[in-house]
């Protein structure tokens, strides 16, 4: 059995972050360890009046230095949403507690529809492109790549006008340029019926689409990046790892009521995930 290492936030209530990725990467069957570098009374988004931040930053590297001492090693690592101040403990912790070709699975996960989330300085896409350099996959929405490429985010994530194939490939070949091996691009659409994404491993872009579902659920990215990263872990190729995670957000979104606001409800699809990698 393989073991990851996920590295993101713990926002105890809201359906995101580790409490996804915990339970979605087991599901995979592959073992999940967690290290989270914050913990938050609940996620950020509107809808909560506010939240409570509890920052470890000065306990990853005791973290580290003890998963050193007794030889833990990781198969892979998992990244999704953290602050600046972590992403040097991070790295770290990635060169020191890393197996031979442990793959490195990023999801830089700070902005979408245009905009920076809350708590984000304007500066921030730049120290999370340092997190992003050399990594096996990265995961990032279309906002997130215009950040991470100097691209205009509003044309990107906000725009009334769709980006053409053409601006979609020329911003995967800026992400290559950050040393990324994979780019899973989501949020790719050219009409106004599909959804889906732009998979490039620097030589072919392929491309998978869903039927749009119009309904704007939180929690979706940290779904489809942690189906996804189980399903790598799993043996499957880039391109059908991500299928698979969209085919589960779809799922997971169908399966929310209407009056359930703060996230998706992901445990109803957790049979289907288990059956499709069996």
């Amino acid at each position: 059995m393989k073991r990851l290492l996920t590295i993101q936030d713990l926002s105890c209530v809201g359906q995101c972050s580790t409490t996804v990725a915990l339970p979605l990467v087991s599901a995979c069957g592959v073992e999940c360890a967690v290290l989270p570098p914050a913990i938050l009374s609940n996620h950020t988004a509107p809808g909560f009046k506010g939240w409570s931040f509890c920052d470890l930053t000065s306990e990853l590297p005791k973290v580290e230095s003890k998963w050193v001492e007794q030889g833990i090693r990781f198969d892979a690592f998992y990244t999704g949403y953290v602050c600046e101040s972590h992403i040097d403990p991070i790295l770290s912790i990635m060169r020191t507690c890393a197996e031979p070709g442990a793959i490195r699975i990023i999801d830089p996960a700070m902005a979408d529809n245009g905009a920076l989330y809350r708590g984000f300085a304007a500066d921030f896409p730049s120290k999370m492109a340092r997190l992003c350099r050399g990594a096996d996959y990265l995961l990032p929405n279309l906002t997130e790549a215009a950040l991470l490429t100097g691209e205009d985010p509003v044309r990107f994530g906000a725009g009334t006008a769709r980006p053409r194939r053409e601006d979609i490939e020329r911003l995967i070949s800026k992400l290559h340029e950050l040393g990324v091996r994979n780019v899973v691009l989501t949020g790719v659409s050219f009409d106004e019926e599909s959804l889906g994404t732009a998979v490039s491993d620097g030589k072919l872009v392929k491309y998978d689409f869903n039927m749009r579902n119009p309904r704007n659920s939180h929690g979706t990215g940290d779904v489809f990046a942690s189906v996804f990263a189980g399903a790598i872990l799993r043996g499957k190729s880039a391109f059908d790892a991500a299928a698979l995670a969209a085919d589960i957000v779809c799922a997971a979104i169908e399966a929310t009521p209407a009056d359930h606001w703060y996230g998706v409800s992901f445990e109803k699809v957790i049979p289907s995930l288990v059956a499709a990698l069996q």
